[in-house]
């Protein structure tokens, strides 16, 4: 039976016989954002899957990413569900469109991940009002134990890619 790990006060844990998530926290406690690639098509997905959600494929090979992309769309959460994250509230939760496969297959498609936008300490939640679509991210890592870590996502100094937008406030 693996060990829960704590993150915020809340214990988590992945099941031994859950390979996909197991592997994936795993890598990143490696500090590497390794993602499920298509070995018929190539292309990369999020959340790791058996199946190729493009072509059904089932061979894939584990492949690293940079972990630079562009806030997609977010979320601003005022009201927290987990007491552990009341304190933190209003925080972002952003949707990241990462650069290694921007618009494909489709330009309504790509590869995407969610994650906390966090300061560079990569504990730190960032301002919620710094959040905007458009705006470039980089990810960092929070080791929650031996055999984990969180991906998550910290703004850059990048120029903002498209329109830059954001709910009012």
């Amino acid at each position: 039976m693996p060990q829960p790990v704590s993150y915020r006060g809340m214990s988590l844990i992945v099941p031994d016989n859950d390979s996909e998530w197991k592997e994936y926290y795993a890598h990143a406690r490696q500090h590497r954002l390794m993602l499920r690639a298509c070995n018929a098509c190539g292309l990369m997905r999020y959340p790791a899957m058996h199946a190729c959600p493009w072509c059904m494929d089932l061979g894939w090979t584990w492949k690293e990413v940079s972990g630079r992309g562009t806030i997609y769309s977010y979320e601003t959460v005022v009201h927290a569900i987990q007491p552990g994250f009341k304190d933190a509230t209003p925080y972002a939760v952003v949707l990241v469109e990462l650069d290694e496969q921007r618009a494909k297959p489709t330009a309504d498609e790509a590869l995407r991940i969610i994650a906390n936008l966090v300061k560079p300490d990569g504990l730190t939640f960032e301002d919620a009002k710094e959040v905007a679509i458009g705006r470039r991210v980089r990810v960092v890592f929070q080791d929650v134990g031996e055999s984990m870590a969180l991906p998550q996502f910290t703004l850059t100094d990048e120029p903002p890619q498209g329109r830059v937008w954001r709910l009012p406030e």
